[in-house]
């Protein structure tokens, strides 16, 4: 069952006795958690009857155990156990050994005033074992994986509504290419919004440049743009933002080389015919940066690529090489950049 699915029957107050959180998203497992907590325990029962354990530090079957003992206060305990090593394909080594027979055990007659809840951040469980079986068939198995790019805005619109505020559609991607694809950093940045915008409001374009953090990621897109645009002032306004922020001119210099190197490919495998789909196979970024890329490639001719490319080889060796300042390196790199693509406009 998915996260939308499992949510749907929460919200109900429709719960299972057991639960398998797994996969990678912090937002989704945290967000599942959370809303059980509220709708399955009132406020009170909320200090007694919820009990947490970490699956690195303490056996299963205390676990077990503990579900199975009935609430001292209350109709129902929520139990949540973090880590399921023993689920992995190669478990890490413990100093105790987890008798993960007990939980199967508990599993086919799981105790009606107990939920049980297993968080596994792990990219993948291995789901041929007898354990993970179980879960599938008794009770509720929910993956949470990072969300494809494509998802994000109605994701953005979800929780703009959760936080009773608009949030026009053209600022959709302004958001995406600030914050990226963690849910978790999504939401505290849409908090961010909303406490500004004020219950009800509307988010602005200003709003949202001033507010949002900036991730590393989008600061090279952008630098990336202001080279395409020509517009030396903005490329120099932007690293004067990142110089504040305490960013790095020799990992500013290796940024601008992945995103540019993400362009030159998407270039290349556009003109043999790929679709965005799959360059994924052979560009290894996240489906957002190749689709950004191949928005940016038809700018840039193979030329100028190879020229940028040439350029920022040898601004870092100048660097580290304490050959010359490495700020002023920096500057002197986003005016030759522009310069670059300026020259090649009027020649071409």
């Amino acid at each position: 069952m998915d996260y939308m699915q499992i949510m749907k029957k929460i919200n109900k107050k429709q719960f299972s006795s057991v639960y398998l959180l797994y996969g990678t998203e912090s937002y989704l497992i945290q967000d599942i958690k959370q809303k059980i907590l509220k709708y399955a325990l009132s406020g009170e029962d909320q200090e007694v009857n919820v009990s947490y354990y970490d699956l690195e530090e303490t056996p299963i079957e205390d676990v077990v155990t503990d579900a199975e003992t009935y609430p001292f206060f209350g109709e129902r305990k929520i139990i949540i156990a973090d880590n399921p090593v023993f689920m992995k394909a190669k478990p890490e080594k413990l100093p105790f050994e987890h008798n993960v027979e007990a939980l199967q055990s508990y599993l086919t007659n799981p105790a009606d005033y107990s939920i049980l809840v297993i968080t596994a951040p792990y990219e993948k469980l291995d789901e041929r074992k007898k354990i993970f079986k179980l879960f599938k068939k008794q009770g509720e198995t929910v993956p949470c994986m990072p969300v494809k790019e494509w998802n994000l805005e109605e994701w953005i619109t979800s929780i703009a509504g959760e936080l009773n505020i608009q949030v026009p559609t053209e600022l959709h991607e302004l958001i995406i290419q600030e914050v990226g694809t963690n849910l978790m950093v999504l939401r505290s940045e849409m908090e961010k919004l909303a406490l500004n915008a004020g219950e009800g409001g509307a988010v602005t374009r200003e709003m949202a440049e001033s507010l949002l953090s900036h991730s590393a990621e989008a600061s090279g897109l952008k630098l990336v743009d202001a080279v395409m645009e020509r517009n030396l002032s903005k490329a120099i306004h932007i690293y004067k933002d990142l110089t504040r922020m305490n960013e790095d001119p020799i990992a500013l210099t290796a940024l601008l080389a992945s995103q540019f190197r993400i362009i030159m490919q998407a270039k290349i495998l556009k003109q043999k015919g790929y679709a965005q789909n799959q360059m994924k196979q052979y560009i290894k970024a996240h489906p957002y940066v190749i689709k950004m890329a191949m928005k940016r490639e038809q700018y840039f001719t193979f030329h100028e690529l190879e020229q940028i490319m040439d350029k920022l080889t040898e601004t870092d060796q100048h660097i580290k090489q304490g050959k010359v300042e490495k700020s002023l390196a920096f500057e002197l790199l986003l005016y030759q950049l522009v310069h670059i693509k300026r020259l090649e406009s009027q020649t071409g």
